[in-house]
């Protein structure tokens, strides 16, 4: 038996031997491997060399079998010694093994418990999803019944007919704020039920009688309250502008009558444009026949025209002719009526009378139509308002109300017009009325406007019919027929500076090109009028300072009231420059007209190269140069004297005066030039030619300090 089990035991030794070196992994030096290749063996042999292990064994001169048993003995140590520790810790491991099994088992159960747990909870989320099933079944229950609650009460509610609106109705006075609440409500009412009825509503037949009544004692009420107010529109001495305020606030109850009751709406409607149209009628009639009473007595007539004679004869039994014929061309103060009395209080007939004040047409003119504007514009807006219509409806009351005071005033103005020649007067009427155009537009008020073009359509024929009776006046003007003239601005030149100063300065600011046509043609006739008068006079530098001042007058007055760049100015300056530039020499030839007249034609002669024929006015060159040294300052002097008393304006005067003298030094300043050139720049009078600068000395002290 021990002899077996030896057996064994060196059997087994040599199986776990056979297994060691089985197991063994000798890697490169493997010589048994069937991947060994001869060819690869130096390679290997030169790798396994550069191991530490082997360069160590080689270097200590080791026996590699000896070493190899060495190991191998040193392994098998090593592994009965593990089974060793094996044993050792036997019971360890088996009670591991049973605390292993002890665990397998708990983990079993609780498997089991959450399985069952898992089942549980399957069938729960069944039972949720149920009851979420029927909370929405019920919610949307719950919603519908709530709508149709919601319906239904408010359905009650609007169809219901409170008690409250009942007493109110019938007890409360129109005016009080209870009523016209009630009143809101009730238009309600009566409107739900019509609605209702076209749906075949039963409940209606219950209240339809009720609202009925209530309807009728409401309208009843109204039509008194609104009907007593229009009512009081009638009492003299009556503003009505207090129960149009306060038929504003209670402007709702129109409207209730146009949707519930309309022939009582439109009974209301034309009882009112009955009313007002008297009141108004009354009113602007009466305004406008007391206003002209105010008017000045003295006004312009057909003689009034700016090419007539203010010491024109008339007949014994003629119209006595203006004071001033000049206030008919004249602008003045007229032109506030534009700026800052354009929107001023409306004159007060009565108050004016007293202290006996007059006014010219443009001024009654504007308090009138300042009235008209102010009432009109309150009036249509209030019609927008109460009577709720716009556009052409609105247009079509107003008229109906407005319409004979409208036809009033151009009867009135059509008769004015045909006796009228204050073309001024005119002119500022029509500028009136383009500023209230512009007043109303900013107030979104059309109601006026055919009113205004209608009047435009009146006054601008009557205005251009005066402008050419004075054209016409001024072209048959006998220069002649106008008594003794003398060089001052004439007075028909001032009557068309003024005028036309006027017409440019208004134009301006709204312009017109009929008054551009007719003032080019009112200039022209005044140029030739100018022309025709000049002629009168006997020589040329009278007909020159003749011009100038008029010229000078004209081209002043037009500067002083208008832009510096209008027509007339420009055209007033080319005029005045030419004839001032023919006086200049006009006012030199007679103290230096030889020397002038010599330079020209020296230098004329000159310029054709000859120069050598002037050799023969030697003599004549002698002459001027002592002439002149011995007259030019008492000329100079003479000059400005002559100037002096020949001008109206000092202004120009002086102008004229320093042109007069810096042609004079221009011309000198030619003739030393000229004495320089051959064939005199060797004559010994040079020697006594006055030097320039002398002149220029004198000519300075003649120059204005201003």
């Amino acid at each position: 038996m021990a002899a077996r089990t030896d057996e064994m035991t060196d059997h087994g030794n040599n199986e776990f031997q056979n297994e060691e070196l089985t197991d063994l992994n000798l890697g490169v030096l493997d010589l048994t491997s069937d991947e060994f290749i001869l060819d690869e063996v130096d390679v290997h042999i030169q790798e396994n060399l550069g191991d530490e292990l082997v360069k160590k064994a080689l270097e200590s001169g080791v026996d590699l079998r000896q070493y190899s048993k060495q190991v191998e003995k040193e392994l098998q140590q090593v592994e009965n010694a593990s089974i060793q520790d094996y044993i050792k810790e036997s019971q360890n491991i088996a009670s591991l093994h049973n605390q292993i099994s002890a665990c397998d088992t708990i983990l079993e159960r609780m498997e089991e418990m959450l399985s069952s747990f898992q089942s549980d909870l399957g069938s729960i989320s069944s039972e949720i999803q149920t009851l979420q099933e029927q909370s929405i079944s019920m919610n949307i229950k719950l919603k519908n019944r709530q709508a149709v609650r919601g319906e239904l009460s408010q359905f009650v509610d609007e169809m219901a007919i409170p008690e409250t609106m009942i007493n109110v109705i019938l007890d409360t006075p129109v005016t009080e704020i209870q009523f016209l609440e009630q009143i809101h409500e009730l238009n309600h009412k009566v409107n739900f039920v019509k609605e209702q009825s076209f749906k075949d509503a039963i409940s209606c037949r219950d209240v339809e009688d009720i609202l009925h009544k209530l309807k009728i004692k409401a309208i009843a009420k109204i039509r008194e309250f609104i009907l007593q107010k229009i009512y009081s529109f009638r009492k003299p001495m009556t503003n009505y502008q207090v129960p149009q305020n306060t038929l504003l606030k209670y402007r709702y109850y129109f409207e209730f009558l146009l949707a519930n009751e309309r022939h009582v709406a439109k009974e209301i409607r034309d009882e009112y444009i009955d009313t007002l149209s008297k009141i108004y009628y009354s009113y602007f009639k009466g305004y406008t026949s007391r206003l002209m009473k105010l008017q000045f007595e003295e006004m312009a007539d057909k003689d009034d025209l700016m090419g007539v004679e203010d010491t024109a004869k008339r007949g014994f039994f003629s119209k006595p002719s203006l004071k001033n014929r000049s206030t008919v061309f004249t602008l003045g103060n007229r032109g506030d009526i534009l700026t800052s009395d354009l929107e001023a209080p409306i004159l007060v007939p009565h108050a004016a009378h007293k202290s006996e004040q007059k006014y010219t047409f443009e001024c009654l003119f504007r308090s009138q139509h300042y009235a008209l504007l102010d009432n009109c514009c309150r009036e249509y807006l209030f019609i927008c308002d109460f009577f709720m219509v716009t556009g052409n409806s609105a247009q079509d009351l107003f008229n109906a109300i407005f319409g004979k005071t409208l036809t009033m005033f151009l009867k009135h103005m059509d008769m004015y017009t045909q006796d009228c020649y204050d073309s001024i007067a005119i002119i500022l009427s029509i500028h009136i009325i383009l500023r209230y155009q512009v007043i109303m537009h900013k107030r979104i008020v059309p109601a006026l406007d055919k009113y205004w073009e209608t009047l435009l359509e009146m006054l601008w024929p009557r205005f251009q019919y005066i402008l050419e009776l004075n054209i016409h006046s001024i072209r048959d003007t006998d220069p002649q027929k106008l008594g003794t003239i003398d060089m001052r601005p004439h007075y028909i030149t001032r009557r068309y500076a003024e005028f036309s100063a006027a017409l440019v300065s208004l134009n301006e600011s709204f312009p017109d090109e009929r008054v551009n046509k007719l003032l080019a043609q009112l200039q022209g006739e005044v140029e030739n009028f100018i022309l025709r008068m000049a002629a009168e006079f006997p020589n040329r530098k009278e007909q020159l300072i003749f011009l100038i001042n008029n010229y000078d007058l004209m081209l002043n007055v037009i500067m002083e009231r208008t832009k510096d760049d209008s027509k007339e100015s420009e055209s007033f300056q080319q005029l005045l420059s030419a004839r001032t530039q023919e006086f200049v020499e006009e006012i030199l030839y007679p103290y230096f007209g030889g020397l002038v007249t010599f330079v020209k034609e020296a230098e004329s002669a000159m310029e054709r190269g000859h120069a050598e024929q002037l050799k023969r006015e030697e003599r004549r060159v002698q002459q001027l140069v002592r002439a002149f040294a011995t007259e030019w300052k008492q000329a100079i002097e003479l000059i400005n004297q002559d100037i002096m008393r020949s001008f109206t304006n000092f202004k120009n005067g002086t102008q004229i005066l320093q042109g007069a003298l810096t042609q004079l030094i221009q011309y000198y300043h030619r003739f030393q030039k000229v004495l320089s050139q051959n064939p005199f720049k060797t004559m010994p009078v040079r020697s006594e030619l006055i030097n320039i600068h002398h002149v220029m000395v004198e000519v300075k002290k003649h120059k204005p300090t201003f």
